[in-house]
């Protein structure tokens, strides 16, 4: 069995001696695992950094074994934004998720393009915190746990919407929420791609994809803790307030 594709590294540890298992998101091979001969070796250690694009060609015996990778750099993604401590914190938070809540080798396109914008994106603009948002939304949408903000689910109004319900993941107006807005979960602009330049906006966003994270893809995934990586990117974001 052999294939050649590109994608980016989610994560990298050692197996023997010599060599390291990798894992990798690709856009027609989903998230796959392989053997990379040599690669704590000085020559391909440095390639494998979280977030890489890496061209790889996977071949094994059959088609269920773990296989072996060759790879060869694109581009580094970490090497651009090494300087930028939260921006590197968002890039290690993106492979984590990944790396947790994808079923191996299922293909997932549409996600995986939107991921190497995202990853790219973290080097372009320092508005990425919002794109980081709307990339936590897709990952949901993609799992099948998508939240609804295109109108008030009590009111039917696309305007002022300021909440979104645990139960449904439906956007609620001001109006809408009346009495129980202290048991909604807040729907700050930038969940819907605005750009303030309010972090306080960016942490309650974060508060809101986080819960549903939590409460839908995690509980059904045997209610595993989200990755320590993005913890630590809400702890760097909501610091910075």
């Amino acid at each position: 069995m052999e294939w050649r594709d590109q994608g980016a590294l989610l994560s990298v540890r050692k197996h023997g001696e010599t060599s390291v298992i990798i894992e990798v998101f690709t856009e027609t091979h989903g998230r796959h695992a392989g053997v990379v001969r040599g690669g704590v070796s000085r020559k391909v250690a440095p390639i494998l950094q979280p977030g890489a694009q890496l061209d790889l060609t996977w071949r094994a015996r059959l088609e269920e074994h773990i296989g072996a990778f060759t790879v060869e750099p694109i581009r580094s993604r970490a090497a651009g934004i090494m300087g930028d401590r939260d921006a590197l914190a968002a890039l290690n938070a993106i492979t984590a998720l990944l790396s947790f809540a994808l079923p191996e080798r299922e293909e997932h396109p549409a996600l995986y393009r939107k991921s190497i914008e995202m990853l790219d994106l973290l080097a372009e603009t320092p508005a990425w915190p919002v794109g980081y948002l709307q990339w936590e939304l897709a990952l949901l949408e993609e799992l099948g746990y998508g939240l609804d903000l295109t109108a008030c689910a009590v009111t039917g109004t696309r305007d002022d919407l300021a909440y979104v319900s645990p139960k449904s993941g439906r956007a609620v107006s001001a109006e809408g929420a009346g009495d129980w807005a202290d048991r909604l979960l807040p729907l700050p602009p930038e969940l819907l791609g605005v750009v303030t330049g309010d972090l306080s906006g960016i942490g309650e966003g974060l508060r809101t994809t986080g819960y549903f994270l939590t409460h839908g893809l995690a509980h059904a995934l045997g209610d595993r803790p989200l990755p320590e990586a993005r913890a630590r990117l809400v702890d760097r974001m909501t610091r910075r307030r």
